[in-house]
Order: C-alpha cells, then sequence, then structure tokens
C-alpha cells in the first residue's frame, strides 16, 4: 500500500478526531508493523467489489492521548466488520486485543526515542 495515501487518510482522522475530541488528542502515529495487531498473521488484502483493499484503522490511546493508525490482516477485519453488522458500534474482545498490542507498541516506539 501507498506510504502517501496511509498518511493522507491518517491525517485527515486526526483532524477528524481533534474536531469531535479536542484537546483529548495531541498527536497521531502509525504501526508500520508488518504483522496484524489482532492475530500476528502477515497483514494481506481484502477483496472488495472485486478489488483489493487494506483495512486502515485507527483508535485512540487515551493515555498518552495518541490516535494510532494500524492496518488489520483480512482474517481480523472480516471478524470485526462480520460482528459490527450484528451489533453495530459494539467492540468485540478483538479490539481489546488490538488496543492492548498497540499499546505495547506504541510505548515500545516511545522508549526508542528516549535511547
Amino acid at each position: 500500500m501507498d506510504d502517501k495515501y496511509i498518511n493522507n487518510a491518517l491525517e485527515q482522522m486526526f483532524r477528524q478526531a481533534q474536531r469531535q475530541f479536542g484537546d483529548a488528542i495531541k498527536y497521531h502515529w502509525f504501526n508500520d508493523g508488518e504483522v496484524c495487531p489482532g492475530c500476528g498473521s502477515n497483514l494481506d488484502f481484502i477483496k472488495v467489489k472485486g478489488g483489493n483493499a487494506m483495512s486502515l484503522n485507527a483508535f485512540i490511546y487515551r493515555k498518552r492521548r495518541v490516535l494510532i493508525g494500524y492496518l488489520l490482516c483480512s482474517r481480523c477485519a472480516k471478524k470485526i466488520f462480520g460482528a459490527a453488522k450484528l451489533n453495530p458500534y459494539k467492540q468485540i474482545p478483538l479490539h481489546d486485543d488490538i488496543e492492548t498490542n498497540l499499546a505495547k507498541a506504541y510505548e515500545g516506539y516511545m522508549r526508542s526515542l528516549d535511547a
């Protein structure tokens, strides 16, 4: 996937989140790992209307006031999309795993800046 596209999309998400949540969000960061933060599988494309797509997502890591952007593998994306159809706006346990893994990745990134 094109890094420029991801950066532009994350910047748009960040601006929208700042409009909605104000000072609760100060920064944004993209988890550029090569594995899915949900299950640890390699990232891959999902089929959407006959084409390939990536599942670009974000969540607010409140402890650090940062919007964390990330990609999901097709399996985790399908699981979340399916659950959302059944219960819109409800998180499933997979969301907790993703957020925990991304918080750890962000904390590791911040430690690497101090080194």
